[in-house]
């Protein structure tokens, strides 16, 4: 189904403007559109197999600038030189320009979850059937050909042997295809697709690449691919371009000239008859406008209701758009709190004076529309005074709306690392922070009726009521997304820095992702110091802890704006079960119940912590690298949590004893 929402300012046009969208209409009837496609299938990923490694960090930060520039463009390129050592870090994304820049942002999206099974490897490239991307330790952004970096993939399928004269006129048409996409495609900044008799064709240069070189490119590509012949499908998949033929159309309508190669008589006489044609029907298209407007509207909201279980259209659960459209003054700039989660959120006020938050969500697909609202059913049920409460959805309008509780204060983050607010915390509230925080993700993991794993537990995913009382935000509806119900193995989503090593290296997930992700918070909340923050020779959060914790002077590590006014024991207590909940085995984390109880009972003898991850400093950035970067993030400006398909990544061994953590084989 394809949705064209109308604002109601668009209602009152004039005559003349009525008629041509009248034209528009009558000609989308007569063209065969195709629903939306980021083509996320995977061709190919290749890691590089140098000794040399690069930092997650470095990693990181230059993925999040990608991200960035890719938001409003098709393609973008990075580089960036460590000033600390030689290394030089290189990245590029290209997006094939038949995706709507939509589709761009979700290709990327799937293409940057799956890359990082290269790392810590100097260099990876991944080709997705819509987009591209790559980092190396050299500037590679003109290279089009390379020997050694060159690969084609073809179909499964051959051509029906029972055909004799389709395999016969097969390779010439094949050929004739991929000769003719190469043609246009370097006369057309770069990209074309073309059909001729029933063989599709697409071609896609990276915008580095000069004229000439994409023309060299395109020529290897084709042999390549034309080298599959007798086969259904072929792609020639080379260091600057992507080459795909293809029985089946696979390209979106609208992104390139699609152009029958034995002429253009076709294309004018289907002109002519849409012109003529809109000629015709100009007048009582206008006269039937206006039911037609409402009749779109009407087949919307059914087709999207009827998606749901019948009860949810009757649900108090139920909002209607136009209310949370107008409530938020029509998502004004002027009204957003933020970016995250699966879209932008704004601070709105409904007619009975309620203020609430509508995130604004870019996901209305039929894959996981059922799904999500019956998470929302569900998670509408659960209630704890340390859960931000949801209070409903709307999925009436061009796109889907989640609507919470109202937290003043923000979030946590706003509190802890700004130097005004932070001295406004003393110790009974930092710790009531913990506690509640705790108390929160041990319902979440047990008390309710359904076990709940949140994934992201960070500062910024912590609110602060009035009475600076913590609420969690964003749980359970990160399952929506593609997670694993299982819990086993899982694409990965969540926050670098945070995130648990079995689950950030072999996307295995367990209630104890969020105990780790907990410890890391407990540390912060302490401390004062974000885990990202990196300490002159002493190395992250984490390390420099446990470090006091190893010399026994652990109160030492509490946020210096307490100034001695905190109880000392109590302090190295909770510091200690932060170390806890971040030790590299899960099996060695206590559960959420038992940190619960651990802070709640003063006698309870608390376990002594093992050495947690990422202890290896040759792995991490110098002082003042950021890398809480969250890897489901599309852009810090765009629709974001776009997650992969799951999959796992095998036969990854710890190696806690340094602290380094090392995949060795990951499956493709």
């Amino acid at each position: 189904m394809i949705s064209l929402h109308l604002p109601p300012k668009l209602i009152t046009i004039n005559l003349q403007s009525r008629l041509f969208l009248s034209l528009i209409y009558s000609a989308s009837f007569l063209f065969s559109l195709s629903l939306s496609d980021p083509r996320i299938t995977q061709s190919g990923l290749y890691c590089g197999n140098s000794k040399s490694t690069v930092p997650i960090p470095t990693f990181t930060k230059e993925m999040g600038t990608l991200s960035q520039l890719i938001t409003t463009s098709h393609f973008a390129a990075t580089n960036n030189l460590n000033h600390s050592s030689t290394l030089t870090f290189y990245a590029l994304a290209q997006c094939h320009h038949d995706l709507s820049q939509t589709d761009c942002l979700l290709c990327y999206a799937a293409s940057r979850t799956k890359l990082p099974r290269c790392l810590p490897s100097l260099s990876g490239r991944i080709y997705l059937d819509g987009c591209f991307l790559r980092y190396d330790n050299y500037s590679f952004y003109q290279e089009s050909v390379s020997s050694s970096f060159d690969t084609f993939k073809c179909g499964n399928e051959y051509l029906d042997a029972d055909d004799d004269d389709k395999h016969l006129e097969f390779p010439t048409r094949v050929g004739y295809a991929v000769g003719n996409v190469t043609i246009q495609a370097v006369e057309n900044r770069g990209f074309a697709v073309v059909n001729v008799d029933g063989i599709y064709a697409l071609a896609q240069c990276w915008d580095s690449v000069g004229r000439e070189g994409c023309r060299g490119c395109l020529e290897m590509a084709g042999k390549a691919a034309r080298g599959c012949v007798p086969k259904k499908e072929g792609r020639g998949m080379n260091a600057g371009c992507y080459l795909r033929y293809s029985t089946e159309k696979f390209y979106n309508n609208g992104g390139g000239d699609e152009r029958n190669a034995r002429g253009f008589s076709g294309l004018g006489i289907a002109i002519a008859v849409v012109l003529a044609t809109a000629a015709c029907l100009m007048l009582s298209i206008f006269a039937a406008y206006a039911s037609y407007v409402r009749l779109l509207k009407a087949k919307r909201e059914r087709d999207n209701l009827g998606k749901v279980p019948f009860s949810f259209n009757k649900s108090s659960l139920n909002f209607k758009y136009e209310i949370l459209e107008k409530a938020t003054d029509f998502f004004s700039p002027s009204r957003k709190l933020g970016q995250g989660g699966a879209g932008s959120v704004f601070i709105g006020t409904l007619p009975n004076g309620e203020t609430v938050a509508v995130k604004r969500l870019i996901f209305n697909t039929r894959q996981w529309v059922d799904e999500f609202f019956n998470e929302v059913n569900l998670i509408s049920g659960i209630q704890h005074k340390n859960l931000v409460k949801l209070l409903g959805c709307s999925i009436e309008g061009p796109e889907s709306l989640l609507v919470y509780e109202y937290v003043r204060n923000k979030s946590l983050d706003q509190f802890l690392f700004d130097k005004t607010k932070s001295r406004t915390l003393n110790w009974k509230q930092r710790f009531e922070i913990i506690l509640g925080t705790a108390e929160g993700l041990a319902y979440l993991h047990g008390g309710s009726q359904v076990r709940i794993i949140h994934r992201d537990i960070k500062s910024s995913n912590v609110l602060l009521d009035d009475n600076l009382n913590p609420k969690i935000a964003d749980f359970g509806l990160v399952r929506c997304f593609g997670a694993d119900k299982s819990h086993l193995s899982t694409g990965i989503a969540g926050t670098i820095g945070y995130m648990a090593p079995e689950y950030l290296i072999r996307g295995q997930l367990t209630d104890k992702a969020d105990v780790y992700s907990f410890g890391v918070l407990v540390l912060e909340i302490l401390g004062g110091k974000r885990c990202n923050a990196f300490v002159e020779n002493s190395g992250s959060l984490l390390q420099t802890v446990w470090r006091l914790y190893r010399s026994n002077r652990l109160v030492d590590a509490v946020d210096p704006c307490l100034r001695d006014e905190f109880p000392t024991r109590e302090a190295s207590c909770v510091l200690q079960i932060g170390l806890l909940c971040t030790q590299a085995s899960a099996a060695l984390r206590p559960s959420m119940a038992q940190v619960v109880h651990f802070l709640t009972n003063n006698d309870c003898e608390i376990p002594p912590p093992n050495q947690p991850p990422y202890m290896n400093t040759s792995l991490l950035e110098t002082e003042n690298s950021r890398w809480s970067y969250s890897i489901n993030s599309l852009v810090s400006n765009g629709p974001t949590e776009v997650e992969a398909s799951s999959t796992s990544m095998e036969s990854s061994s710890m190696h806690s004893s340094n602290g380094q953590i090392r995949s060795e084989e990951s499956s493709a």
